[in-house]
C-alpha cells in the first residue's frame, strides 16, 4: 500500500516559485502497523523502522513521523524497543525548529507515559554533550576523528540542554539515573581537549539546573583531571616546554622558507594569539579542562560582577568535600588542587576557613596519617602562596601550629619512642616543615613595618626549643628548606641551626623506619616523602587566573634583596643539595620542590572568556 503525504514546510522559502516538498511513506500508519504486529504481521513494522534509519531523511519526514508517534504513544511499551531506539537516533539536532519542537514534545510524551524509556532518552541526550565522530577517508584508510569545527556545536548544546530539561520536569527522578550516565559517557582522558572541553562544559551546565547533581558532577570532573594531572609530572613538563620553546627560538630564518608548505601547525603555531598553549598533549589538555572549571566557579559566585555570599558558601561546601573525597588523598598532584586556591582568593573568610578545616584535621587523632601529613603541607603551603592572605592570617595559624609542636613535643620528648622516626611522628615532621616553609616565605611580611614587634613575635615561637628537641626535625625536612629556614634564622639570631645541621651531615646512619618485618633502614633526602601541592602553576592559559593572586618566590627575592649565604655548610653536603640550593644568593634557590626547579613559564594576557559566555 502507497500512502502519499504531502506537506509545506515554510522554512525561508520562496512560496510562489518553489513547488512543495513531498515526503513520500510506504505501509500504513503507526497505529495500524502495530496493531498488525499484535496479529503476527511484521511487515509493515519493519519497513517503518526502515525508513525511520534513511540517512536522507527530511524534516517534513520527521516532523509527520513524529506526530503519529504521539498518537499513540501509550501502546509503545517495553515491546517496541527496537522501533523507540531507532527513533531516538532519528537526525533532529540541528534541524529546523520546527523539528526541534516536535521532537522534543514526543519526549516529553514518551518519558510521562513509558518511564521504562527514560534511561535511553537520558543516553540519548548526553551522547551529544560532545563533537560527533566523523570519518575522514585517506587513501585507502579511514580515519575517525571528533568533528570539533562543527560549528552548529553551540544550537546543538543548548537544544540538548533543552531536552534535558524538559525530561527533569516530566520525571522527577531524573538525576537519580542521570548521574552513571554522565559517569558512563566520560571521553577517554585521551581525547581531544575539544572533546574534552565541550563534555566539562555541558556537565557544568547541567548542574545548574539540575543543583542536586552539582557534588557529584563537580567530583566526576575534578577526577578525571586527577587522572590527568598525575600522569604528567612537574619535571616532564618543564622539560618539553622549555625543550619546544628552545627549538622555537632555534629556527632559523632560512629553516622557515622552507616550511612555508607545510599543512601541519605546531603546538606553538597555535591560532590563540596569546600562544598559550602547552605543548605536552596531557598538560594541555588538562588546561582547557582547569579554564572551563575556573571560570564556572567565577561565575557561579559572582551575579552581575559582585560576589554573591550564598551561592559561593554553597559552592564552596560542594568543592571542600569533593576535595576531602578526591584531592587531599592523591599524591603528588600539580594543579588540580588550584580550584581550593582560586575560589579562597574571593573572600578572606574562605580562606580562612579552609585553613581551619585543614587544621582540624591534622590535629585528629582519627585521621589517617597519611592525610594528616596532606593536611599539614597544604597548611604551609597555602600560607606560603597565597598573596590575598594577610600576615594576621598567617600569625594566627602559627599560633596553632607552634603550639600544638610543643605540645607535641612535651609528650614525646622524655618518653620511649623520642627519637627521629618518620612512620612515629609524621604529622608531627609535616606540621614543623609547614612551619619552617611559611616562615621563609613570610618572615618579611612579618618583620615590615614594626620590626621590634615582629622580631619580639618570632622569638616568642620559641622556634629553637622545636629545632633542638630529641625528634630531630632537621633532619627530616626536606633540605631546600632546612637550609633556607637556617639561613633566615641566623640571620634574626633566632635559632642557630647549622649546628643540628652539621651534626645530621656526619651522622652517617640513616633515618631509622618501623615496619611489619622490623626496622629498616633509608638514606632517602626526602623521607617525609613531601610535595608543596601549591608549587608554581605550570599551565599557561587558566595560570592567567592563578597568577595575580599566586605569591612566586622571585618576587619575594626581588623586593627583598638580602643574600644569605651558606658558608657554614659543608661543601660535601651541598653538592647532595638540589641544583637550585647551588649558589650564594636567594637569587639562585627556591625553597619550592625538591624535585625539580620551579621556574615555572608566565605567560600574560587577559582572563579567559566567561564560562557562561564561553563560545564553541
Amino acid at each position: 500500500q502507497l500512502k502519499l503525504f504531502v506537506m509545506m514546510e515554510i522554512e525561508d522559502r520562496d512560496f510562489l516559485n518553489t513547488p512543495p516538498k513531498k515526503t513520500v511513506r510506504f505501509g500504513g500508519t503507526v497505529s495500524n502497523t502495530l496493531a498488525k504486529l499484535q496479529k503476527g504481521d511484521t511487515s509493515d513494522y519493519e519497513l517503518i523502522k526502515h525508513q525511520l534509519s534513511d540517512p536522507d531523511i527530511k524534516d517534513a519526514q520527521i516532523i509527520s513521523w513524529l506526530q503519529e508517534f504521539r498518537t499513540c504513544v501509550t501502546q509503545l511499551g517495553k515491546d517496541h524497543e527496537q522501533l523507540i531506539y531507532v527513533v531516538l537516533k532519528l537526525p533532529w539536532l540541528g534541524r529546523s525548529q520546527a523539528v526541534v519542537e516536535e521532537y522534543l514534545a514526543f519526549l516529553s510524551n514518551l518519558v510521562s507515559a513509558q518511564t521504562v524509556y527514560l534511561r535511553a532518552c537520558l543516553r540519548m541526550v548526553v551522547s551529544n554533550f560532545a563533537p560527533k565522530r566523523i570519518r575522514i577517508q585517506e587513501g585507502n584508510v579511514d580515519i575517525s576523528d571528533s568533528d570539533d569545527e562543527d560549528e552548529n556545536l553551540p544550537r546543538t548544546f543548548d537544544q540538548c540542554h533543552q531536552a534535558l530539561q524538559l525530561i527533569a520536569r516530566y520525571v522527577p527522578s531524573t538525576s537519580r539515573f542521570l548521574m552513571p550516565i554522565l559517569s558512563d559517557k566520560f571521553p577517554f582522558v585521551q581525547k581531544s581537549s575539544r572533546t574534552l572541553e565541550c563534555y566539562v562544559h555541558n556537565l557544568l551546565r547541567v548542574s545548574v539546573y539540575i543543583p542536586d547533581l552539582r557534588r557529584d558532577i563537580l567530583e566526576l570532573i575534578i577526577s578525571k583531571m586527577l587522572t590527568l594531572d598525575v600522569s604528567a609530572p612537574r619535571s616532564e613538563i618543564e622539560e618539553v616546554e622549555s625543550g619546544a620553546q628552545q627549538d622555537a627560538n632555534g629556527v632559523s630564518q632560512d629553516d622557515c622558507l622552507f616550511d612555508m608548505d607545510e599543512e601541519e601547525d605546531s603546538p606553538l603555531d597555535s591560532s590563540r594569539p596569546d600562544r598559550a598553549v602547552m605543548v605536552h598533549p596531557v598538560a594541555e589538555r588538562l588546561d582547557t579542562m582547569m579554564t572551563v572549571l575556573l571560570s564556572y566557579i567565577k561565575d557561579i559566585c559572582h551575579v552581575n560582577g559582585s560576589l554573591d555570599i550564598e551561592k559561593t558558601k554553597a559552592l564552596y561546601r560542594d568543592l571542600l568535600s569533593v576535595f576531602d573525597k578526591v584531592v587531599l588523598p592523591t599524591h603528588a598532584s600539580c594543579h588540580v588542587q588550584y580550584y581550593m586556591f582560586y575560589l579562597c582568593s574571593f573572600r578572606l573568610g574562605l580562606a580562612e576557613a579552609f585553613l581551619d578545616h585543614l587544621w582540624k584535621m591534622l590535629q585528629a587523632p582519627n585521621q589517617p596519617p597519611v592525610l594528616r601529613q596532606a593536611a599539614a603541607g597544604y597548611m604551609g603551603s597555602f600560607m606560603a602562596r597565597a598573596k590575598f592572605l594577610p600576615v594576621s592570617t598567617v600569625k594566627a595559624c602559627l599560633d596553632l601550629l607552634v603550639p600544638w609542636l610543643h605540645l607535641y613535643i612535651n609528650s614525646q620528648d622524655s618518653g620511649s619512642k623520642a627519637f627521629c622516626d618518620v612512620n612515629l611522628h609524621g604529622p608531627f615532621y609535616t606540621a614543623c616543615q609547614a612551619v619552617f616553609y611559611t616562615l621563609i616565605f613570610r618572615h618579611n611580611s612579618i618583620l615590615e613595618g614594626n620590626m621590634k614587634k615582629g622580631l619580639a613575635y618570632l622569638q616568642g615561637l620559641n622556634l629553637e626549643r622545636i629545632v633542638m628537641c630529641q625528634l630531630n626535625p632537621l633532619r627530616v625536612c626536606l633540605p631546600a628548606v632546612t637550609n633556607m629556614f637556617a639561613a633566615i634564622t641566623r640571620k634574626y639570631q633566632l635559632v642557630f641551626c647549622y649546628t643540628i645541621i652539621e651534626r645530621n651531615n656526619r651522622n652517617l646512619l640513616p633515618v631509622v623506619s618501623c615496619s611489619t618485618g622490623g626496622s629498616s633502614v633509608s638514606t632517602n633526602t626526602n623521607p617525609l616523602d613531601t610535595f608543596f601541592p601549591f608549587d608554581p602553576y605550570l599551565l599557561k592559559s587558566s595560570g592567567k587566573l592563578i597568577e595575580p593572586i599566586y605569591q612566586a618566590w622571585e618576587d619575594l627575592v626581588s623586593s627583598e634583596n638580602i643574600l644569605y649565604h651558606f658558608d657554614l655548610v659543608s661543601q660535601g653536603s651541598m653538592e647532595e643539595e638540589d641544583d637550585f640550593l647551588h649558589g650564594d644568593s636567594v637569587v639562585d634557590m627556591t625553597p619550592g620542590s625538591y624535585d625539580s626547579h620551579l621556574h615555572s613559564p608566565r605567560s600574560v594576557g587577559s582572563p579567559p572568556v566567561s564560562f557562561l559566555q564561553r563560545p564553541f
